[in-house]
């Protein structure tokens, strides 16, 4: 296999060929596991389970597409024999372990990967941040005084300190795409309605979709083929290729850097021939009020029973203070709410008919401090976030320093977008 192969099906290829031995690559891996400086990248890790994957009849029978892998698991989905705390320590004590495996897990398996453990995750899913009060902070790995991003913060940290070379993470309002974009990693958020939540805690059904996070965008694709058996094509000849930047009053409070480093990815794609242009989107300004409400209506009735009164302390306050807006929410607000989200939507689509892939920013912050009130940036990463959630755009994070880009595709249009992103890592692999 070419030396310039990506990094994963670099490894894949070593398994195959017996140039690198997987129990070696497996314990080194889990040896890296809870790197961070608040040592909490899994919620719930077994070495010697993990290790016995290896070994198990299936692993020996029947090669598959990730035979091997160290593959990470956010902590929302039903691993059999382990309890699901979906970020909850009360939800963890009042659990059994799951009887059966959830299907993003039997996917991990049934492709021949090693679950390295579960991870991390901001309470229920419900945060952009990486914070939590029942299991600690998700800290950077080698950069304690920054946290991960959420709520797929472990995801993100296995990945970087190297327990992992692959995380499966949810994204909601941009759970996959907050971490990655602050970690500097390639993500990839599905487009809603691709795979299966059987076994999976949903937040909000309206927005809940399954992604991925690796170090490398060409890992993107290969993943998506195991897990999803997506059919990825070569990509559409460059010329044909039409990208839209998002313009307009979204970006005003955008960090400049972030602006520079997405003048780079510019040019890059520029220099592959594609064509691109200015894309006006003030509606965007419009996703997160809308968002917002029907996200908490549809979790608080999840939830049903756990926050109603305040003195009870099952979840954090802030996440209990939007439950309990969310259940107070009359029908007709939400009607109203759904119809506008219905409204953004083909809006949306609208501006596919022009453009293939729309490019902005991830978010317009480059770091979050730990320890700082993380209050203010919440809304202000969920204006960049929400308006591919509306849609149920797949979206994938370009890595950029000092924080990574969005770019997205037309719903349902996940094979074309991760064809492309492979000929994007492919420029990105011959900079450097």
């Amino acid at each position: 296999m070419p030396s310039a192969c990506s990094p994963i099906a670099s490894l894949l290829h070593s398994f195959l060929t017996r140039e690198a031995d997987p129990e070696q690559v497996l314990r080194a891996a889990l040896a890296r596991a809870n790197g961070n400086a608040s040592a909490n990248t899994y919620l719930v890790r077994d070495e010697q389970w993990s290790l016995d994957q290896l070994k198990a009849p299936s692993s020996r029978s029947e090669r598959g597409a990730l035979q091997g892998l160290p593959v990470a698991l956010k902590d929302c989905f039903d691993l059999e024999g382990f309890v699901t705390s979906s970020g909850s320590r009360f939800y963890a004590e009042h659990h059994s372990p799951a009887a059966a495996d959830s299907w993003v897990a039997a996917q991990l398996k049934r492709a021949g990967a090693i679950v390295t453990g579960k991870t991390h995750l901001h309470q229920l899913a419900y945060g952009i941040t990486g914070e939590n009060r029942d299991y600690g902070d998700c800290l950077q790995p080698g950069a304690p005084e920054l946290l991960t991003g959420g709520s797929s913060s472990g995801s993100a940290a296995s990945v970087l300190e190297g327990s992992a070379f692959a995380a499966i993470g949810t994204d909601t309002g941009g759970s996959v795409r907050a971490p990655a974009a602050l970690c500097g990693l390639a993500g990839y958020r599905a487009s809603l309605g691709v795979g299966n939540w059987q076994g999976g805690a949903h937040l909000a059904q309206s927005f809940d979709t399954i992604g991925w996070l690796c170090r490398d965008l060409r890992d993107l694709p290969l993943l998506a083929s195991a897990l999803f058996g997506l059919d990825i094509p070569e990509a559409s000849p460059a010329a044909s290729v039409r990208v839209g930047i998002v313009t307009g009053a979204l970006l005003e409070d955008c960090n400049p850097s972030i602006l520079t480093a997405q003048s780079r990815w510019i040019e890059r794609i520029q220099s592959l021939g594609v064509h691109v242009a200015a894309c006006e989107a003030s509606f965007w300004t419009e996703a997160y009020d809308i968002y917002a409400p029907i996200q908490a209506h549809e979790a608080a009735a999840i939830y049903k029973g756990h926050y109603e009164d305040p003195q009870a302390d099952v979840f954090e306050t802030a996440i209990a203070e939007r439950l309990r807006w969310g259940a107070a929410l009359s029908m007709q607000d939400v009607r109203n709410f759904r119809q506008r989200h219905a409204a953004f939507q083909q809006r949306m689509a609208a501006l596919f008919t022009q453009f293939d892939f729309l490019l902005l920013p991830a978010l317009p912050i480059t770091r979050l401090v730990a320890g700082e009130d993380q209050t203010p940036n919440r809304p202000r990463i969920l204006r960049y976030t929400t308006p591919a959630s509306l849609g149920g755009n797949p979206t994938v994070v370009l890595p950029a320093a000092p924080a990574g880009l969005q770019l997205l595709a037309p719903l349902g249009d996940d094979a074309r977008l991760l064809a492309f992103t492979r000929l994007l890592g492919e420029a990105l692999r011959t900079e450097s």
